[in-house]
C-alpha cells in the first residue's frame, strides 16, 4: 500500500463508522469529477472512494488492519475497487439515494389516502347546521388477517432473492472503477419479505373495500365549497396501515326566495303604486321557517317564522332596506344582514273609475303633461353635490 487507508480519510485507526462516513462525505464533495475537474483530484477521488470501500465494511476493515491485501490483489488504488454509488450520493444531498429515504426493506404499512364526498344542502341547513347520514365507500381492515396480508397459519418468510434486505446490488464499469447501485428488489417489490400464501379475502393487501354509514355533522355558517374534515375516517392503508381522511365538501342548493353573498341574504319584495307612495308594512319569511323538526334544535326552536317590517311613505323602486342581523350565521359567530330590495309595480289595466281617479290625481300634482328628468350617467362632483 502507497498510503494508509486512514491517512487518506484523515481519520483516526480507531474511528467509527459515522466518523470514516463523514469523513468520506466531506472529501466526495470536495473531489468529486462533477465538482472538480482536476485530474489530480479525480486521481485522488479514486483512492479516497477506494479506502472508503474498505474501511466501511467491517469484514475488509478487519482484514486491513491484520495485514491481509482488502483488494484481493487487484493492484492498487483505483484498480477494479467498487464503491457504492449511493455513499456518493450521500456526500452530496447526506442521505441514502434514490427515493424513498433510507435503505432497507420498505414497510408493507402505510397510510391510507384522503377520500372525498359531495353533498347538496339547503340554504336554511347551511345556515344553521345539519347532520346527516352518508354512505360511505372506502377501504376498510380486513377482518380475516387483520391487515397482515397472510392467510391464517401462515406468515411473511424472508425474500431469498435480497436476502430480507429489500434490495439488490447491481454492479457497473465506469471510469471511476465499478459502480455498484442498489435497486428494489423484483421478487418482494422491495419489501424483504414474500407472502407465500395470501389472504383470500384481501388477497394480500391487508384491506377490503365495504359501505359503511357514517352521521356527518355541518356546522352553521358553511357555504358552497366548504369542507368538512373528518379525521381517519378515509381510505385504510395498505397493510392495515393507518386511514387517511374523510372531507365533506359542501354545494349549497339555490333557494326560491332568498340568494347568499357571503352572510348576507337578498331578496326582492314587489309592491303596488299606491303601497310605495302611502307606505305600509310587509310580512316576509325568516330562514328559520325552512328548518325540519325545529321543536328538536334549541337554537332555532324559538324563532319565528315570518317577521313584519315597516316600508317608508314614498318609497322609490330599487330602494334597497337593510335589516340588521336577518342573515346567515357566521362561522367565527355573529350574523349577517338581510337586504330587500323594493319593486315598485305600476298598474297595466285600469277600468274607468280607477283611471278617472289617477287623472285627478294628476292634476292636483300638476302632472298632467309632465316633462320627465334626463339625468346624466357622468356627472362631475359639482354636479352630483348641487344636482346641476
Amino acid at each position: 500500500m502507497s498510503q494508509d487507508l486512514y491517512e487518506l480519510l484523515d481519520v483516526a485507526r480507531d474511528a467509527d463508522a459515522d466518523t470514516i462516513k463523514k469523513a468520506y462525505r466531506k472529501l466526495a464533495r470536495q473531489l468529486h469529477p462533477d465538482v472538480n475537474p482536476d485530474p489530480q483530484a479525480q486521481e485522488r477521488f479514486k483512492q479516497v472512494s477506494a479506502a472508503y470501500e474498505v474501511l466501511s465494511d467491517p469484514q475488509k476493515r478487519a482484514s486491513y488492519d491484520r495485514g491481509g491485501d482488502p483488494f484481493g490483489g487487484a493492484g492498487g488504488f483505483g484498480q477494479g475497487a467498487g464503491f457504492s454509488f449511493t455513499d456518493i450520493m450521500d456526500a452530496f444531498f447526506g442521505g441514502a439515494a434514490g427515493a424513498g429515504g433510507g435503505r432497507g426493506p420498505r414497510s408493507r404499512v402505510r397510510r391510507g389516502q384522503d377520500a372525498l364526498i359531495r353533498i347538496e344542502i339547503d340554504l336554511a341547513e347551511a345556515a344553521f347546521g345539519v347532520a346527516r347520514e352518508l354512505k360511505v365507500d372506502t377501504a376498510v381492515l380486513c377482518g380475516t388477517c387483520q391487515g397482515d396480508g397472510a392467510a391464517a397459519g401462515s406468515s411473511p418468510v424472508p425474500c431469498e432473492t435480497c436476502r430480507g434486505q429489500g434490495e439488490v446490488a447491481h454492479v457497473q464499469r465506469s471510469f471511476l472503477g465499478e459502480v455498484r447501485t442498489l435497486r428494489p428488489c423484483a421478487a418482494c417489490r422491495g419489501f424483504g419479505t414474500i407472502i407465500p400464501e395470501p389472504c383470500r379475502e384481501c388477497a394480500g393487501d391487508g384491506r377490503v373495500r365495504s359501505r359503511r354509514t357514517l352521521t356527518v355533522r355541518i356546522p352553521a355558517g358553511v357555504d358552497t365549497g366548504t369542507r368538512v374534515q373528518l379525521a381517519e375516517q378515509g381510505e385504510v392503508g395498505p397493510g392495515g396501515g393507518p386511514a387517511g381522511d374523510l372531507y365533506i365538501e359542501v354545494q349549497v342548493a339555490p333557494h326560491p326566495t332568498f340568494t347568499r353573498h357571503g352572510n348576507d341574504l337578498h331578496c326582492t319584495v314587489s309592491v303596488p303604486m299606491t303601497a310605495a307612495a302611502l307606505g305600509t308594512t310587509l310580512t316576509l319569511p325568516t330562514l328559520e321557517a325552512d328548518l325540519p323538526e325545529r321543536d328538536d334544535d334549541a337554537d332555532t326552536a324559538d324563532a319565528p317564522t315570518s317577521f313584519e317590517f315597516d316600508l317608508a311613505p314614498g318609497t322609490q323602486s330599487g330602494t334597497e332596506q337593510v335589516l340588521r342581523g336577518r342573515g346567515v350565521p357566521g362561522l367565527r359567530g355573529g350574523r349577517g344582514d338581510l337586504v330587500v330590495t323594493v319593486v315598485v309595480e305600476t298598474p297595466s289595466k285600469l277600468d274607468a273609475r280607477q283611471e278617472e281617479l289617477l287623472r285627478e290625481l294628476a292634476g292636483l300634482r300638476g302632472e298632467e303633461r309632465p316633462a320627465g328628468h334626463v339625468k346624466s350617467a357622468k356627472q362631475g362632483v359639482f354636479g352630483r353635490l348641487f344636482g346641476h
